[in-house]
């Protein structure tokens, strides 16, 4: 027997009697043994916390591992949430932000063990080796190789179609590490964090499972190290010094999925373990005829079908938008000041407000692009609400499909959408992760509302034991309604923030790569939902406006186009929708 099928064995014979998501691989030796040069603590800052760092939010959105079944990827989690949040610390909160994938390391890391546990270590070896893709080109499925999710071209990068089958794109982007090392004690974890956050292992023991806010200070008891957690900041309160981490388990576990500990004293062993990479600043556009890991059984279906046209997602009149007009949801053109010649919520002062970019068509085919419009706008609206601080709310589109909230996986409208969020609120991914699909007997139940899921990782075929999360964090709209016309859409993305629009989704829309979009066509008739983040003027003078696709990072200019104002623009100036956030109220 190799020593790796050995090694396998006694690690699957542990987790039968354990539920902890690492586990150390002393095989690996990163380049650097620590950082590189070591500054004594006292002349570091007292205080750092990369969620607000002079003002700057540098951490990208929350995750939960525990949904939509439970797996043991907290290993991958923290380190691949660390190298996104440092991508977003080299690139100076610029647009866009790199949401690395951890699906990517829990299938094709083979130096781990997927959902039954890990090292942040070998996630980073595998990104200097291989590189990694974006959450948009592989979303979380909370599965490995085990239990239905092998490691393919297709499970590194791809995106469905209305014929049930999935391709792989003909581009994506691939990111990079130049460099990775350990961090082991105060010292050398305090120089690691002046770089950006860092994945440290821990003891989670059921009282810090139960944590709920404040300085954690353990109580004595044997140490087993068995999780994964992102070091985001330390400081000093009341003479106590902490360590600030974020957890993979939800924004409503801990401090909004935060949690502070004390720090100097290595309590649950946080201060004996962690890992650490550098970004290459280099993002590379990947072709899809150079992927690796070709197998004859993929291509031969990858060569099987062409890809049909995307079908339509947006139904053009509802009821629920009659009601609305009804009620007088309509914005007013105001007499307001001169509005600038360009406005761009992605690129505010050097500041992004925009929350994750979504691919509707991943894990498999879904006509949700009404909602994946409005709740990112509602998203981006939080986001400009609060100026940006803390983590990236990203808002759960598989709460309305699971909620009927407008329409389904067929079409929809947004105002449903809207509504819904007035009516009972919405809670963010970490709730609900997207599977693409309405849940079985879709009825909006607290489960299907927010869930957790609990250990042992289900095997193939079967299902996690999941209960529902009593009283989440939810974001509700205050009001909503819908406008139409340049002047009256200028102003309100300039006053409140991205609006959601429907437009004619024609093939050469369909297939638009980059620059301003514009086509004469025979028809305006709305079938698609996109938002609107913006808007500007090329040096030629052509007005145009700045929208967000729900295809992926793949498709367009980064899941983004420009299209031209005023005319040949597939009737996007005719039927917009708008909400404003009410981040006051709470359930």
């Amino acid at each position: 027997m190799s020593r790796f099928l050995l090694q396998h064995l006694l690690i699957v014979l542990f987790i039968s009697s354990a539920s902890g998501c690492f586990i150390k691989n002393n095989d690996i030796v990163p380049p650097h043994s620590a950082p590189e040069t070591l500054v004594e603590p006292s002349s570091l800052p007292s205080y750092l916390f990369w969620g607000n760092y002079s003002g700057i939010n540098y951490l990208t959105v929350s995750r939960n591992q525990h949904i939509p079944q439970y797996c043991g990827g907290c290993w991958s989690f923290a380190s691949t949430s660390a190298l996104a949040d440092r991508f977003k610390i080299l690139r100076n909160a610029t647009w866009p932000d790199y949401n690395i994938a951890p699906q990517v390391p829990i299938s094709c890391d083979y130096l781990s063990f997927g959902c039954n546990g890990g090292d942040p270590m070998t996630v980073y070896k595998y990104i200097y080796d291989r590189g990694i893709t974006d959450e948009t080109c592989a979303t979380y499925q909370a599965k490995d190789r085990d239990n239905g999710l092998e490691c393919t071209r297709l499970s590194r990068c791809k995106t469905c179609y209305s014929n049930g089958k999935c391709d792989i794109p003909d581009t994506h982007l691939v990111y990079n590490v130049t460099t990775y090392g350990s961090a082991i004690g105060e010292t050398q974890m305090l120089n690691a964090l002046q770089n950006g956050p860092i994945a440290c292992a821990m003891d989670a023991t059921n009282e810090f499972e139960n944590y709920t806010g404040g300085i954690f200070i353990p109580t004595d008891h044997e140490v087993v190290t068995n999780h994964v957690v992102e070091l985001v900041g330390y400081g000093v309160e009341n003479n106590t010094k902490y360590w600030i981490g974020r957890n993979s388990w939800g924004t409503y576990w801990g401090e909004k999925g935060l949690f502070r500990i004390i720090r100097g004293k290595d309590a649950l062993a946080i201060e004996e373990y962690c890992a650490w990479a550098t970004p290459d600043p280099v993002v590379k556009q990947v072709n899809k005829t150079l992927v690796e890991e070709k197998t004859v059984a993929e291509l031969k279906i990858l060569e099987a079908f062409e890809r049909p046209e995307k079908a339509g997602c947006r139904v053009e009149k509802s009821e629920l938008k009659l009601q609305a007009e009804a009620n007088g949801y309509v914005i007013e053109e105001n007499a307001a000041p001169a509005l600038p010649a360009a406005w761009d919520w992605r690129n505010m002062s050097g500041l992004n407000y925009m929350s994750w970019t979504r691919n509707m068509n991943n894990p498999q085919f879904c006509g949700a692009c009404w909602a994946h419009a409005a709740t990112s706008c509602i998203a981006d609206r939080i986001n400009i609400l609060r100026n940006d601080t803390v983590a990236q709310i990203s808002i759960s589109p598989q709460v309305i499909l699971n909620c009927n909230a407008g329409g389904n996986c067929t079409s929809g409208d947004p105002i449903g959408v809207y509504k819904f969020a007035q009516q009972y609120g919405l809670p963010d991914d970490t709730c609900q992760q997207y599977l693409a699909e309405p849940v079985e007997n879709a009825t909006c139940t607290a489960r299907q509302v927010c869930e957790t899921c609990i250990p042992p990782p289900p095997k193939e075929g079967q299902t996690s034991n999941c209960s529902a999360i009593t009283n989440p964090p939810l974001w509700y709209v205050g009001s909503y309604g819908f406008l139409a016309g340049v002047t009256k859409m200028k102003q309100e993305i300039y006053t409140n923030g991205p609006i959601s629009c429907g437009i004619y989704y024609s093939k050469s829309f369909e297939n638009y790569k980059g620059g301003i979009f514009s086509e004469l066509t025979m028809t305006t008739k709305v079938n698609y939902e996109v938002a609107l983040v913006g808007w500007g003027v090329n040096k030629a003078g052509t007005e145009y406006w700045i929208g967000r696709n729900s295809q992926g990072t793949m498709w367009g200019e980064s899941g983004f186009f420009r299209i031209q104002m005023y005319r040949d623009n597939l009737g996007i100036e005719t039927d917009c929708s708008w909400a404003i956030p009410n981040i006051t109220r709470t359930n």
